[in-house]
């Protein structure tokens, strides 16, 4: 009988395991009038910002208002192109590639992608694609356009 239990243990201490091993990413696929973007859980458009460096985001206080992070919880692990940085407040961040991840306050449901109207200026790199390519706004004559381009 004990011999049972110390498998049954053992057995259920190796399920436990299992899901950390494969945590899911924590971005998904959602789709906008520009094309395909990594999404937060609730389908919000995910941004990068370009003065941030590798590891550390340069967006906080009020600039952190308006481009709310992508926040990762204790539970969370990196993996697959993702890592989890730690922001100046100490609060955790997930970044894609090394580049932290952020939505925008102005998008206000799952497609918006009203933030690349903020994208080549004031450093915002533009909305991801699902492969880690940028949209980056263009100026095109009278107006402008959105462009993909690859990003590392």
């Amino acid at each position: 009988m004990t011999s049972s239990i110390r498998l049954a243990l053992a057995l259920a201490m190796s399920l436990a395991i299992v899901p950390a091993a494969f945590a899911a990413p924590p971005t998904k696929t959602g789709k906008t009038d520009k094309g395909n973007v990594l999404t937060d859980a609730k389908g919000m458009t995910l941004y990068t910002f370009d003065k941030d460096a590798d590891g550390k985001s340069a967006c906080n206080g009020p600039c952190a208002t308006n481009w709310p992070v992508l926040k990762a919880e204790a539970k969370d692990a990196a993996g697959d192109g993702y890592t989890i940085i730690t922001r100046d407040d100490g609060s955790k961040q997930w970044a894609h590639k090394g580049k932290p991840l952020y939505t925008f306050a102005k998008d206000t449901k799952p497609g918006d992608i009203t933030g690349e109207a903020e994208s080549g200026s004031g450093g915002w790199d533009g909305a991801l694609g699902p492969a880690g390519e940028r949209y980056r706004r263009r100026q095109a004559g009278f107006g402008s356009s959105l462009t993909r381009q690859q990003g590392s």
